[in-house]
């Protein structure tokens, strides 16, 4: 399969749509459910989600990553995986089914008992849809991605609005959840030509593990710690405080994990088929640096400037107290796209061993963050994170100053311009805050002012990743009207 940047950025597009669009959905649904529910059930429930995130790791990371790294990876290989992965999930589930009494003993509540093993089913929904979502990245058909998160994205906000008008609270948004789950996994296997076969090899199971376990392990580390400030806010302070905190990164987190989320399920595939040429791997993660910040940085620091108007406005005034959260949030969120960048282009040659002893590293430090600023506050909790990613951002581009030639330097000048850009604009936008406007108003003036200084700006300075969006945007248009009159012509012909 050839690599082509049209390709990449085409498979982007589509990615894009689909992470957007969902969260597009689901952003909305979260603003009705925000106002409807007291912020003491979201709290709740964002500590039962801790558990299942981190035992979704077995299904999300591994040998699911290992299919995708591994360029000769047939359907022997695939059906092995989807087995095991079955097997591993019912397994969980049964640990996570008779440990419930005790997690919810730990934070003092026993009502979390039906709440977690309820949720926990959402293990087994991920084992059976894992390598459906592997083989479509390997293949680089993410339109099918589009059409089975929207529908369940949709479908899952009916029963989740539904649910809390009708007073059931926690459970609406377990629901909510699951269904989407449900109906994701539904389409998918309904419109993706791979099927498991009735096969199952020790040997090829192996042959994946040297990659895949140190993968799993790392991700493994990764969410465990992602998730530790949550358990340390769920278990030290109140589950409002829990709310918070968690409602404040959840605007940030739309934009960097959906446009990471874009960029990675293209890059890897993209990165590991080009695996054997290094001068190729840098190119392509040079380019996802440019083009991820350019995008990630506006919507960012435009998001923290308008950060008060916007919470008030659309969540109401009982979750002002998010505000700050949503600001760090924010600058933590700015040094995603190297890190994912980073990380990409080391797993995509192979090297899982130095992802694994970079994830070890990193989440020591974070921990050793944690266990300071716990004692001060939440908000101090938050403020570590900024200092962990930091730390993780130089960590992470160490090593592929030997492996790509693309040291921390380099990479920190090709992110600059879109940042300052932003800062900038961010400045000029926040000032609107002082003017004394209503919440709609200030939010009225706030983003067009925003896109006209972003935009504008871009095209005085001639930006390169601005130029270079715009072509590829361009070309896609170009070429989907060309196939649209080519099958014209065809038709005539035939009618002819």
């Amino acid at each position: 399969m050839e690599v082509t940047s049209k390709s990449v950025f085409s498979n982007f597009i589509w990615r894009f749509l689909e992470r957007w669009g969902a969260q597009l959905i689901s952003f909305v649904v979260s603003i009705i459910l925000a106002r409807i529910l007291e912020p003491t059930v979201y709290g709740t429930v964002a500590l039962i989600f801790v558990f299942t995130a981190i035992l979704q790791v077995f299904v999300d990371s591994g040998f699911g990553t290992a299919l995708i790294q591994k360029k000769d990876a047939d359907d022997k290989d695939f059906s092995t995986v989807f087995f095991f992965n079955i097997f591993v999930c019912t397994i969980l589930y049964i640990i996570l089914f008779f440990f419930a009494p005790l997690i919810a003993k730990f934070y003092g509540s026993t009502q979390l008992t039906p709440y977690i093993r309820v949720v926990g089913l959402v293990l087994i929904i991920a084992g059976v849809k894992g390598i459906q979502v592997s083989y479509v990245t390997k293949k680089m058909q993410f339109k099918k991605f589009f059409f089975s998160t929207l529908g369940g994205t949709i479908v899952a906000a009916f029963v989740g609005i539904f649910m809390a008008y009708k007073g059931y609270g926690v459970w609406a948004l377990i629901a909510q959840n699951l269904v989407n789950q449900i109906i994701d996994t539904i389409i998918l296997w309904i419109t993706v030509e791979w099927k498991p076969s009735f096969y199952f090899s020790f040997k090829r199971l192996k042959s994946l593990f040297k990659f895949g376990s140190k993968i799993l392990i790392a991700s493994l580390i990764d969410t465990t710690y992602s998730e530790l400030r949550t358990l340390v806010i769920g278990k030290k302070y109140s589950a409002d405080d829990l709310a918070y905190y968690n409602k404040g990164n959840q605007f940030p987190s739309l934009a960097v994990n959906n446009t990471s989320s874009a960029f990675n399920s293209v890059l890897f595939p993209s990165m590991s088929i080009e695996q054997d040429k290094k001068e190729n791997v840098k190119a392509i993660t040079k380019r996802a640096i440019k083009t991820s910040s350019y995008i990630l940085s506006p919507l960012l620091i435009g998001l923290a400037a308008c950060s008060t108007a916007f919470i008030s406005l659309l969540l109401t005034d009982k979750w002002l107290p998010a505000v700050p959260f949503m600001i760090i949030g924010c600058f933590s969120g700015l040094m995603n796209p190297m890190n994912a960048a980073n990380l990409n282009a080391i797993r995509s040659i192979g090297r899982s061993d130095i992802t694994l002893k970079l994830e070890i590293i990193k989440k020591i430090l974070d921990a050793c963050i944690i266990a300071i600023t716990m004692w001060f506050g939440v908000l101090w909790i938050a403020l570590g994170s900024i200092i962990g990613v930091f730390c993780a951002q130089i960590l992470d581009a160490v090593p592929n100053k030997k492996l790509i030639n693309y040291g921390y330097f380099e990479q920190l000048k090709d992110l600059l311009p879109s940042f300052l850009l932003s800062l900038f604009m961010g400045v000029v936008v926040y000032c609107v805050n002082f003017l004394g406007l209503s919440n709609w108003l200030t939010l009225l003036i706030q983003v067009p002012l925003g896109i006209v200084i972003y935009v504008g700006f871009s095209l005085i300075f001639k930006f390169e990743s601005f130029k270079y969006c715009l072509n590829m945007i361009k070309s896609i248009f170009s070429k989907n009207k060309k196939v649209k009159n080519n099958n014209e012509i065809e038709k005539t012909s035939v009618q002819e």
